[in-house]
């Protein structure tokens, strides 16, 4: 997909809402065996109570490989049972010496039908790379991330007080290595305080934010602080929609809490749209 694509998809349907399919087969609700079969009709029925206020979904890869061979058949048949209206991400944190990279880029942009895939950048610039070389796809970097550990090295200063981050200067390099067409950073909600200096260091970037909802980020702050005139933001919610309920009604919850995420992000939105001459439909 490319950038012009999906920037009319968030116009158009005024949400800029990544629904994270991370199915744990433990969290199925009743009714449905806790298996790949049932996570497969888990996601089928989701992805139809959501696909009306969300434009990207997000396939957690880790739950789908620990289920082994049918868990790589279960990943398959979820991403083709999204459109190619929506934008498809694997989130799969590759990244190796390059000849590995490429395969694994090959993998999941040619193998699998996946828009995008999220990339550890610790290796430098030839395990990046590869992932960059596919026409209307895209890598997509992890850059500041929301876990305790991103204190360990990503939130450390280099050398001295007043030097840059380690994250900003991972952004501000790995940007050179692509385009604002075809790479992305990952952004975790809760390292709040921390969007403006990545705006001023990637002002026009599309970020994948992980962690609004159960993790705690405010959708608000985050879309104050980091939404450009294109939007230029995918906020990705995993269990506030797919585990809204644990009943029959499962279905149902998921596609009232993706609307609500819609509804508040019209709203975060439309100031933007409007600058531009657009509104949402």
């Amino acid at each position: 997909m490319t950038r012009a694509a999906l920037t009319q998809h968030i116009f158009s349907k005024g949400s800029y809402l990544c629904v994270g399919l991370d199915t744990d087969p433990q969290r199925l609700p009743d009714g449905l065996p806790k298996d790949a079969h049932g996570v497969l009709a888990f996601n089928k029925a989701v992805i139809d109570a959501t696909i009306d206020h969300c434009v990207a979904y997000k396939v957690n890869t880790a739950f789908y490989e620990a289920l082994g061979r049918r868990g790589w058949e279960v990943m398959e048949q979820t991403v083709a049972l999204i459109p190619d209206t929506h934008f498809r991400i694997a989130d799969a944190k590759r990244g190796d010496i390059g000849n590995t990279s490429t395969q694994y880029a090959r993998a999941f942009l040619q193998a699998l039908p996946f828009d995008a895939v999220t990339i550890a950048p610790y290796m430098g610039e030839d395990s990046v790379r590869p992932f960059l070389q596919f026409e209307g796809k895209w890598g997509i970097v992890l850059g500041l991330t929301s876990n305790p550990g991103a204190a360990d090295f990503e939130l450390q200063r280099l050398d001295r007080e007043g030097k840059p981050m380690l994250y900003e200067e991972v952004m501000r390099t790995v940007a050179g290595w692509g385009t604002t067409d075809n790479l992305m950073f990952v952004v975790g909600a809760t390292q709040t305080t921390q969007f403006e200096t990545i705006r001023r260091i990637i002002p026009d970037h599309f970020l994948l934010v992980p962690g609004v909802g159960a993790q705690g980020g405010s959708l608000k702050d985050i879309s104050q602080k980091a939404l450009t005139p294109e939007g230029g933001l995918l906020i990705n919610v995993s269990r506030d929609i797919i585990y809204a309920s644990s009943g029959t009604d499962f279905a149902e919850a998921a596609g009232l809490a993706a609307h609500a995420y819609r509804t508040e992000m019209t709203g975060l939105l439309l100031p933007r749209l409007r600058t531009i001459g657009r509104e949402p439909i």
